[in-house]
């Protein structure tokens, strides 16, 4: 039996995708159109150096007169920068139609991801404005962003906290900007003494006599001893839950794990107790449940419970947490034996059906060379007829197969064609949603939507990190790569 290949992706949206409707938007007014997306994309005059906007239909909605370069900053937001003409070297923040909203000007910006606030430098001084153009934080000594809601702005050489509307949330000052994290910080005042704030300036606890190292399991706190190198687990009121005696400390969502002479110990948040293992590492599965860790001295690998209970004794090559149509499953594969098991540790499958492919809600399985889509929410088992055979090692997160006429064609997680079998091979690259198409001796190129991004009339291709180019003679077409919209269903 082949290896098992797990498949990262969610079902096919409908619509056109963003990079076709750049293609035809490109044909439509011979001018390369880049970056398109959400109904905008940029163009630019290869012999003038000239930009412009163009929306959905077509339209050029702006076109700057001299040389500039536009990007896209966030919806119909954009940033121009001039390269020629009066304007040199300024920059300003238009709409789709060109009208600035935060004139031309010799500034720099900085913004945070999606969200509609920008950090302007002018002569020295900082403002914050949003993307309508008003200013939300006027001109100061220097702001920054201390989270995805919290500014800290510096005024007569203090550091304040601000929020996204512009309002200084306290009075307290700080000697420094800082960062948040899930609204939370540590400000070191001392040798083994600080304090936990919150991002209104509130003190949350403090610390008198512990070197704190990680509060990202608030209200249980990682601690350093700095002369020995070893780590330790306090919670907010400085109750020492494990000694300062571990090599390691990694903060997960639910544990912490600490390392010790190749052991780990795992300490759980939501009991308040420290376990210790026989294993050199593990990863969690789900409901209290580990896999093993491993390595060239220990290729196997085992299931355990946090109490160190063997569930599966490790002599597995491959074990991984799964969450199919919401439920939580393990996959399980020794030498060539392939299992899937529920949350009560029961074998899903029914005998003699083997695995082809993991999807976010179905499992393709092979039957006495007869192929099946089975659903393990309600058990039932369909057979995908007229498909002959998948392509083997496929990385393409939907099915690549062939049909009995030998033609290839795809299929999504449901068995639904995706692809019609018309064609003689076709070539997926990993983690890309667009493939090569073969007919004959002739290549092109199509999606997951069955769109013809470049047509089958090439007479080869070659493909780099960015994307594929086809060659006919001296002509050529560059189709770049998008990213598939992965959701990992892998714990």
């Amino acid at each position: 039996m082949k290896k098992l290949i797990f498949v990262l992706f969610s079902s096919v949206c409908l619509g056109q995708t963003d990079q076709y409707k750049q293609i035809l938007l490109t044909k439509k007014l011979g001018k390369e159109v880049r970056s398109y997306t959400k109904g905008y994309g940029m163009i630019n005059d290869a012999k003038t150096g000239t930009s412009g906007i163009v929306d959905s239909l077509g339209n050029i909605t702006f076109s700057y007169p001299f040389k500039s370069e536009i990007s896209r900053l966030w919806k119909d937001r954009f940033i121009l920068k001039v390269k020629s003409g009066n304007s040199t070297g300024k920059t300003a923040l238009i709409d789709e139609k060109g009208s600035e909203l935060i004139p031309l000007e010799n500034f720099r910006f900085r913004t945070w991801e999606n969200k509609d606030r920008l950090i302007c430098t002018k002569q020295g001084k900082e403002c914050v404005y949003d993307f309508n153009g008003k200013q939300i934080i006027p001109f100061s000594e220097k702001i920054e962003f201390g989270s995805e809601n919290r500014f800290f702005v510096k005024v007569n050489g203090s550091w304040f906290i601000y929020d996204f509307d512009g309002k200084q949330v306290s009075d307290r000052a700080f000697t420094t900007d800082l960062r948040f994290y899930k609204g939370r910080t540590y400000i070191s005042t001392g040798e083994k003494s600080g304090e936990i704030i919150d991002n209104n300036g509130k003190t949350l606890t403090k610390i008198s006599d512990h070197n704190v190292d990680n509060i990202n399991a608030f209200p249980f706190l990682v601690t350093l001893d700095a002369a020995k190198n070893r780590y330790g687990i306090i919670n907010d009121t400085e109750k020492v839950i494990a000694d300062e005696i571990y090599d390691q400390a990694f903060v997960g969502r639910e544990y912490i794990y600490l390392t010790k002479d190749d052991k780990v110990s795992i300490f759980s948040k939501k009991e308040g107790k420290v376990y210790d293992l026989d294993y050199q590492y593990v990863n969690p599965l789900f409901n209290g449940l580990f896999k093993t860790s491993q390595d060239q001295n220990n290729p196997k690998a085992a299931v355990v419970r946090l109490s160190g209970e063997v569930v599966f004794p490790k002599e597995y090559d491959r074990v991984e947490g799964l969450t199919i149509a919401g439920e939580k499953y393990i996959y399980l594969r020794k030498n060539d034996e392939e299992t899937i098991v529920d949350k009560n540790l029961k074998n899903i499958l029914k005998e003699n059906y083997e695995i082809e492919k993991i999807f976010p809600n179905t499992i393709i399985l092979n039957k006495d060379n007869n192929y099946y889509k089975f659903s393990p929410k309600d058990g039932e088992y369909i057979e995908l007829k007229g498909l002959k055979e998948i392509k083997p090692l496929e990385m393409y997160p939907m099915i690549i197969g062939k049909n009995a006429d030998n033609f290839y064609g795809v299929l999504n997680e449901n068995g639904k064609e995706i692809i019609p079998f018309v064609y003689d091979d076709i070539i997926t690259f990993s983690g890309a949603n667009e493939f090569v198409i073969r007919k004959g001796n002739k290549f092109g190129i199509s999606n997951h939507k069955n769109e013809p991004l470049a047509e089958v009339v090439f007479d080869k291709y070659v493909q780099d990190k960015k994307g594929i180019k086809l060659m006919k003679g001296k002509d050529f077409q560059f189709i770049y790569f998008t990213e598939q919209n992965e959701k990992n269903f892998i714990e």
